[in-house]
């Protein structure tokens, strides 16, 4: 072999190598997210999870402020710097996303075939033809109690109307505890955690919401004033101040054992755990009379998309793939009790108030807040118009046939069911 010929096979042996280390490179995917609070649950659980079975692949979760995420994503997206990952609100604002073209069609995506329909209705197209992000997780609704003060008042768990008002009664008689813990001072908490907690029972779950999306049923309609109703008679229990009372103030006074019952969405589960030093459970939202049939708001709350100019396509496909994964929902779901697995796969979760919630899946018929599929797609906003009337109606400066006829000529102003 001539000295030519073997510098110039060196040569080309060293450019292959320098490619070949250049290709196996670690690609970097970042996360965006409105979950801060998750920040070290993805940094040391979920993240060291996936990167111990897909060296090569780091990963970075870089939430924003829940209350600016859609705006930081809505600029990043347009400027071109967001990250390859999208975490995805339910329905409209995903949806909106996608027809933009900023998240990637993931119908083909492997893993998917662990959702069932439901799951995937969040994230889909009206027609059900396209998936745009991988199902995470659902929150469900219910009251979250003080067992200490229950058994200190010597108060059964409530599962009727009337039993849940003598608890409040008795807790505010007796004056050592504020009977529930809710303010109206950040609006979509009266909505949440009021209106949307306690109106499945009264519009029938998803019969009420499909009805109000065909045009069937309207927001003035008995079954839909009939929770406004009831949370006007909220007020007396909610304690002194609670118009200028914040979410935080709400929780703040729950966990330090001031308050007696929480409204609750069960992703406070996490934080209170670590705050509370009492015992806690859980009810449903109470029926009208013992033996009807229970409806609880199980809310498609969070997935993930592919951001759709994303330069790492193929890479964060496999991670969207192994987040569809059972292994995902396992870690996940007793990462963050409370937010509770969309995955076909059973999920076995260590935290009793977690089991509780989800335990009422089996007793209760679930469906989701009624704001969030079509109906908020138009101006006024029907889900930010009801934050504002159920503030109202707690408060007392509107009637719950005042609110409803507000919210009902708002939504008819812009949307014509489709017959």
């Amino acid at each position: 072999m001539t000295t030519k010929l073997l510098t110039a096979l060196l040569l080309g042996t060293s450019i292959l190598g320098s490619a070949g280390l250049a290709h196996a490179e670690d690609v970097t995917l970042n996360i965006e997210s409105w979950r801060g609070d998750d920040l070290s649950i993805w940094k040391d659980k979920l993240i060291p999870a996936f990167e111990a079975k897909n060296p090569g692949i780091k990963v970075v979760f870089a939430p924003s402020a829940p209350t600016e995420y859609d705006a930081a994503l809505g600029a990043k997206l347009a400027a071109g710097s967001a990250g390859d990952l999208i975490t995805c609100r339910p329905f409209d604002k995903s949806l909106e996303l996608f027809k933009k073209g900023n998240l990637a069609d993931l119908s083909a995506l492997p893993g998917m075939e662990n959702f069932s329909p439901v799951a995937k209705s969040a994230w889909q197209t009206d027609d059900g033809k396209a998936s745009f992000c991988v199902p995470m997780a659902s929150v469900i609704h219910g009251f979250i109690y003080n067992k200490d003060a229950f058994d200190k008042l010597g108060i059964k768990v409530p599962t009727t109307r009337d039993e849940f008002f003598a608890a409040l009664d008795k807790i505010k008689a007796d004056g050592t505890y504020i009977p529930m813990a809710m303010g109206t001072k950040d609006l979509w908490e009266a909505a949440t955690m009021g209106y949307q907690n306690i109106g499945p029972n009264y519009w029938k779950g998803e019969d009420g919401r499909a009805a109000l999306i065909k045009g069937d049923q309207k927001l003035t309609d008995k079954d839909w004033v009939a929770p406004y109703e009831e949370l006007a008679k909220w007020k007396p229990y909610l304690g002194d101040g609670f118009e200028a009372q914040t979410y935080p103030d709400s929780q703040n006074l729950f966990t330090l054992g001031r308050a007696a019952i929480y409204p609750a969405g069960s992703w406070e589960i996490g934080l209170f755990n670590t705050q509370a030093q009492f015992k806690m459970g859980a009810f449903p939202p109470p029926v009208e009379k013992a033996g009807d049939t229970c409806y609880i708001s199980d809310h498609t709350d969070i997935g993930m998309g592919l951001n759709a100019a994303s330069k790492h396509a193929d890479a964060a496909k496999t991670f969207l793939s192994w987040v569809a994964s059972p292994d995902f929902a396992t870690i996940y779901a007793n990462a963050l009790p409370g937010f509770f697995s969309l995955n076909s796969a059973p999920v076995k979760m260590a935290d009793p108030l977690a089991q509780e919630f989800v335990s009422w899946r089996g007793k209760c018929k679930s469906t989701i807040r009624s704001t969030y599929q079509i109906l908020s797609r138009g101006t006024p906003n029907l889900e930010n118009e009801t934050w504002v009337e159920s503030a109202n109606v707690i408060n007392g400066t509107d009637t719950p046939e005042a609110a409803a006829k507000k919210l009902q000529t708002g939504l008819d102003s812009w949307y014509k069911p489709a017959k």
